[in-house]
């Protein structure tokens, strides 16, 4: 029998978002699960959308900037006791706006190399 049979499944888009060399990182709010940790900005997809444009919608409503998925990663898969749930990585470019932290505590531009440096 397949572990992951019966568990609710989730689909989530992830913006890798690169702009001069850097990318962005948000600060997950205290009060989420995993409060505190960081983060790549993204959400979870509508039954209706690609991950390509969840990332395109959670990106604006998150952080509100317009992004263009350039690049699909490997999916990441992972079973939680109640939810499996599939990670859709995407190196973004960034088109537009001006980053802001509407649904995270903090967000920072960081050098590839720091992102070790962060609990994510």
């Amino acid at each position: 029998m397949d572990s992951n049979e019966g568990l609710k499944s989730i689909r989530v888009g992830l913006g890798i978002v690169v702009r001069q060399h850097l990318v962005l990182i948000c600060k997950r709010l205290k009060n989420d699960s995993f409060g505190g940790f960081w983060e790549f900005p993204g959400g979870k997809c509508n039954s209706d959308e690609t991950p390509e444009q969840c990332v395109q919608r959670e990106l604006f409503e998150e952080v509100a900037i317009r992004v263009t998925p350039m690049q699909a990663l490997t999916p990441i898969p992972h079973a939680y006791p109640k939810v499996h749930v599939t990670l859709y990585p995407f190196i973004c470019r960034h088109d537009s706006g001006e980053p802001t932290a509407l649904c995270a505590s903090e967000l920072r531009w960081v050098p590839p190399k720091a992102l070790l440096d962060f609990r994510f």
